[in-house]
């Protein structure tokens, strides 16, 4: 009977830290970690922004040869050349950016920083914000969405910044950089693994309306991501964010739902952590 008591006693403080370690986890979510997100979008977006306009003046001579063809070629190694290290511009080194492009004062596509080069010769004014603002002479981000050759397959969704190439008081031609959700999601996710101490692995994902955006993360924790209904519904009753709990393999899972005003209206991360 006395082992019984003392078994019993044991188990009530081991269910008293568990709650402890839970309400931890969740204050973490809560503030540490979306603290991070946060910080570390806003200064990629600043990064960038900075990056696509000192390449708009590194690139303003060659908005002016005349040829095409060699106008095209001396683009393209330029905008290679202009993310090397030592060579390139400090901001897109180690960038998770997916591609750097020169448009022309149309709007055109002359080149972007690799071949095969599917962007070349597309009209990004008519389909872009930010490059319509660059070309009235405004250094311009937003949200822009590519769409894959497969035309079942999903399309995603990037960060766009543009910057204009100005010659005098004329727009002579657009640097435009472009960072996948996905990959911002992945770029996330590695970085507070890497400054955590200790502990199980936190994962970042980021969300844009109904679509879920990440890259690299366990499939056994995708499939815990809340799904879109269930975040409209939740963000409705909780517009500024929410936590909430589930179990992986039977091991306890703290996730956190918030919106990320800086990048839309209807974009926000989950964050999930283990306790």
């Amino acid at each position: 009977m006395r082992w019984g008591l003392i078994g019993a006693a044991v188990l009530a403080l081991a269910g008293c830290d568990d709650d402890a370690a839970v309400d931890r986890t969740v204050e973490r979510v809560r503030t540490v970690d979306l603290a991070r997100v946060e910080e570390l979008i806003e200064q990629d977006l600043e990064n960038h922004q900075a990056g696509v306009a000192e390449a708009a003046e590194k690139l303003r001579p060659g908005f002016a040869v005349s040829d095409p063809a060699k106008r095209e070629s001396q683009m393209r190694a330029a905008l290679r050349i202009l993310q090397q290290p030592k060579k390139g511009i400090d901001e897109f080194v180690a960038s998770p950016m997916s591609f750097l492009a020169a448009l022309d004062v149309d709007g055109v596509v002359v080149a972007r920083d690799r071949s095969p080069d599917r962007m070349k010769g597309q009209d990004y004014k008519s389909r872009f914000e930010v490059v319509r603002q660059a070309l009235e002479g405004g250094n311009a981000t937003g949200l822009g969405e590519f769409f894959a050759e497969d035309p079942n397959a999903p399309s995603s969704w990037s960060i766009l910044f543009a910057a204009p190439a100005v010659e005098g008081s004329r727009v002579v031609g657009i640097v435009l950089a472009g960072i996948p959700l996905s990959r911002l999601a992945q770029r996330l996710s590695r970085q507070l693994r890497v400054e955590q101490e200790v502990g199980d692995p936190v994962w970042v994902y980021l969300y844009k309306g109904d679509r879920l955006f990440h890259w690299d993360t366990p499939p056994q924790v995708d499939e815990l991501v809340p799904s879109a209904e269930q975040r409209t519904r939740v963000l409705a009753a909780s517009p500024t964010g929410y936590t909430d709990q589930v179990r992986l393999q039977g091991e306890l899972q703290v996730y956190g739902v918030f919106p990320i005003p800086l990048l839309g209206p209807d974009v926000g991360t989950v964050i999930f952590r283990s306790p």
